[in-house]
């Protein structure tokens, strides 16, 4: 014949209302008081393990990065001192790193038999397996205006720019993980657009090697975005996945990586020289403007287009030279470039001479000189 073992009903709490209680005391609230104690027990005993879960989790991740950092300088040539105290400094971290761990699994697992032991209540023996019905329907989400944009940038780049700056310099992997870890709120679109416009205004500066490395970093941060959308979640939540991802790869996806970084470093080159050109074209407009003669003509365009025995003159500065290179020429043509020379402030009539001896006597003008600016 079977028997049950009912030994399984020693570590049965029993119910709050089943102890016999005195006359005198208010059997409610003493039941009240009892529940809420041991609900209170409960509750501290769980926020350990999450604690202790957390903690744990922690650990690993640490534990697993220096293990990459031993593995990748290993994988270096050994040649110089420092290279040596460097490994030397990271296996002894990644030693005291995996006796952290063992500590924390430790505490983990004498939390779970704890836990065991503890025996059964009515909060424990039974939950409600659905209390409401959850339709997973994705917010609709409002489209941003371009002013919101913009005024969101802006006020996140005021609070963030140093630190921005600081990731666009890093140049290991590890070191970018790690600034990203301890500065989650980076990863997003505004840090992409911000260092995009900071490798073309190092290009315009001419600084092509800070460029090129601010490039590589706007890819990284750029990636991890494609990331995020792919696996439809937040970026913060998936830059590890990353990082694991391009120290990994195959030769494709680093291939597609590098690709993708070439090719914006060029597309930076073109912004950046579209830029240059433009401030060249205003800086110009602004000198020809400042050099407009009293008619509103450029001396330097109107000097292009005189004769060369013109411009021999004004190169020499030779009045004499120039009336007598005039007389040599047609009286319309030479009225036409004598006007064109005073108009754009070439040459200044003499105050001595009136308007109508000006018209009267063109082919032999009476002019104080200006001086020619330099081409």
């Amino acid at each position: 014949m079977t028997t049950i073992d009912y030994s399984v009903w020693d570590h049965i709490e029993v119910s709050d209302d089943e102890d016999d209680t005195h006359p005198n005391i208010d059997t409610p609230s003493l039941f009240r008081w009892r529940h809420q104690a041991r609900v209170d027990r409960m509750e501290v005993f769980l926020k350990q393990g999450e604690e202790l879960e957390k903690s744990l989790m922690e650990s690993r991740r640490r534990l697993e990065e220096a293990q990459r950092r031993v593995k990748e300088l290993k994988e270096k040539e050994a040649g110089s001192t420092d290279q040596e105290k460097e490994l030397s400094k990271a296996q002894a971290e990644e030693k005291q790193l995996r006796k952290e761990e063992r500590s924390w699994q430790k505490k983990m697992e004498e939390h779970r038999r704890e836990e065991k032991k503890m025996p059964w209540n009515v909060d424990t023996l039974s939950k409600e397996g659905f209390s409401k019905s959850v339709v997973n329907v994705k917010p609709d989400k409002k489209e941003e205006t371009e002013e919101q944009k913009e005024e969101k940038h802006k006020t996140f780049v005021e609070k963030n720019e140093k630190q921005i700056k600081h990731f666009g310099m890093l140049r290991r992997w590890d070191d970018s993980q790690k600034y990203l870890s301890d500065n989650p709120h980076l990863v997003c679109e505004e840090t992409a657009n911000y260092l995009v416009i900071m490798c073309i205004d190092l290009e315009v500066e001419e600084k092509h090697a800070l460029m090129q490395q601010v490039a590589h970093q706007t890819i990284v941060m750029q990636f991890i975005l494609e990331l995020a959308k792919s696996l439809k979640v937040d970026p913060r939540g998936c830059f590890r996945q990353f990082f694991t991802k391009i120290k990994t790869a195959d030769q494709q996806y680093q291939d597609a990586f590098n690709d993708e970084l070439e090719s914006f470093k060029e597309r930076v080159r073109g912004r950046a020289k579209i830029r240059i050109d433009k401030a060249m074209k205003e800086y110009e407009e602004e000198e020809r403007q400042k050099r407009l003669g009293p008619g509103g003509l450029d001396p330097v365009e109107v000097y292009e287009t005189l004769p060369v025995e013109m411009q021999k003159c004004f190169d020499d500065k030779d009045i004499q030279m120039l009336q007598e290179a005039i007389s040599k020429m047609d009286p319309t043509e030479a009225k036409v470039h004598m006007k064109r020379c005073i108009d754009s402030g070439l040459w200044v009539p003499n105050s001595r001479v009136d308007e109508e001896g000006d018209k009267d006597e063109a082919d032999e003008p009476q002019c104080e000189e200006v001086k020619k600016e330099d081409q």
